[in-house]
């Protein structure tokens, strides 16, 4: 019986580790010094995660203290892979799958699980989510809000969106993290603060305007950080797809419509803005997350919603009664 659920929380599995084996370089090399982590992948240095970011038995306490009881965990997005080419993707996703795995069966009553898929080649990600969600151990997914520059409305994505319908898995759209080049992005941690958002708002608007969320009715799609600004975009989406031909070709209902088909985390960082979103979209469309483990997570995720003003039976679904439904996840 749970009272918070966190569906946006990262994890790298030790089955991905450098040290599992040795001789390919690819996987990330986890150091940790002086009580902090350093995560080295692709000569690169990551040291955002403040939080234990590997061992189950270390994260569990970690987000107890935050309140949390069970938790949804999904890749680090630079290991989604899709930067190579789609067989070898799918043996590194496998891999990491089988990692998450075995974290939901050792504690399947404080662990759900969302895998990964080789998106690169829909068709293949299609087919090994159909045999992921077949398993019972899976969720769902997570995937990036482009891939290789292709945002999530193009017509390749097609295969893997009716599939995602059919067998009802959550899809998370998470920003790639690295979306754009432009030299501003490198001051002042904008790549972050600005580039994250700004990735989740273009995805969004991208699969409403091509018609992606009025095609499947049924999809379960969760878009990270609040949806980036795609509620303060609505009004601006709307009256172009009233009234530009360019926009208005492959959706037939408002995009307001569209909009609402979303599911959203809690991650805006101001209690005022979460109870605009619920205002916008409704209670049951938002889920609690936190961004666990990094740096720009929200680090009391439940007094964000309880600040939010909400009346007891909205915030009790943000909370935990949402999750436990659309993932069925036992909830009190």
């Amino acid at each position: 019986m749970m009272t918070a659920i966190d569906v946006h929380a990262h994890v790298i599995v030790p089955e991905l580790l450098r040290q599992a084996a040795p001789r390919e370089d690819w996987r990330p090399v986890l150091r940790r010094t002086n009580g902090r982590q350093v995560i080295e992948l692709g000569g690169l240095r990551f040291n955002s995660m403040i939080n234990e970011l590997v061992e189950i038995e270390r994260i569990l306490p970690a987000q107890e203290r935050r309140g949390i009881e069970h938790v949804v965990l999904s890749p680090w997005v630079p290991l989604l892979f899709y930067d190579v080419d789609a067989d070898e993707g799918l043996r590194r996703c496998r891999l990491q799958n089988q990692g998450l795995a075995r974290m939901r069966a050792h504690r399947p009553e404080r662990v759900s699980v969302l895998g990964a898929v080789p998106l690169q080649e829909p068709a293949l990600a299609a087919a090994e989510l159909e045999e992921l969600m077949a398993t019972g151990d899976f969720a769902g997914v997570e995937i990036t809000a482009s891939v290789d520059g292709t945002y999530l409305g193009d017509p390749r994505f097609a295969p893997f969106w009716a599939v995602a319908e059919t067998v009802g898995a959550l899809v998370f759209v998470h920003p790639t993290t690295r979306g754009f080049g432009e030299p501003v992005f490198r001051d002042y941690y904008l790549q972050n603060l600005v580039g994250n958002p700004m990735e989740t708002t273009l995805a969004a608007a991208h699969m409403v305007l091509a018609g992606v969320m009025e095609r499947h009715p049924g999809l379960k799609v969760l878009l990270a950080h609040g949806g980036g600004a795609i509620l303060a975009l609505r009004g601006r989406l709307r009256h172009g797809h009233e009234t530009v031909a360019a926009a208005s070709g492959a959706l037939s209902e408002s995009a307001d419509a569209s909009i609402r088909r979303f599911l959203f985390d809690t991650i805006t960082h101001d209690p005022a803005l979460l109870r605009d979103l619920v205002e916008a979209v409704g209670a049951d469309r938002v889920l609690l997350g936190s961004d666990y483990p990094f740096d720009m997570a929200d680090h009391h995720p439940l007094q964000t919603v309880r600040r939010a003003g909400l009346d007891e039976e909205d915030e009790a679904a943000l909370l935990s009664g949402n999750a436990g439904r659309l993932l069925a996840i036992g909830v009190r």
